[in-house]
């Protein structure tokens, strides 16, 4: 992905419903075996990590929130 996919990517992340988000990860899950390139493999998984990382991120954020009296 080019920096630009991957900025617009983080954007629609930072927005996304939960619901969105794991719609999209199955999707990626799903054509991650169909990808033949090297080139694309990347991008898919690149796209996963990001997920799984904003996933965690809004996980440590309800913890945190759940915390404050």
């Amino acid at each position: 992905m080019n920096k630009s996919t991957v900025k617009k990517f983080i954007a629609w992340l930072e927005e996304a419903s939960d619901n969105e988000i794991k719609t999209r990860q199955q999707e990626l899950l799903s054509i991650l075996s169909d990808v033949t390139t090297r080139e694309g493999k990347a991008d898919v998984r690149l796209a996963l990590r990001l997920i799984d990382e904003e996933i965690l991120a809004r996980i440590e954020l309800d913890r945190l929130q759940s915390k404050r009296p």
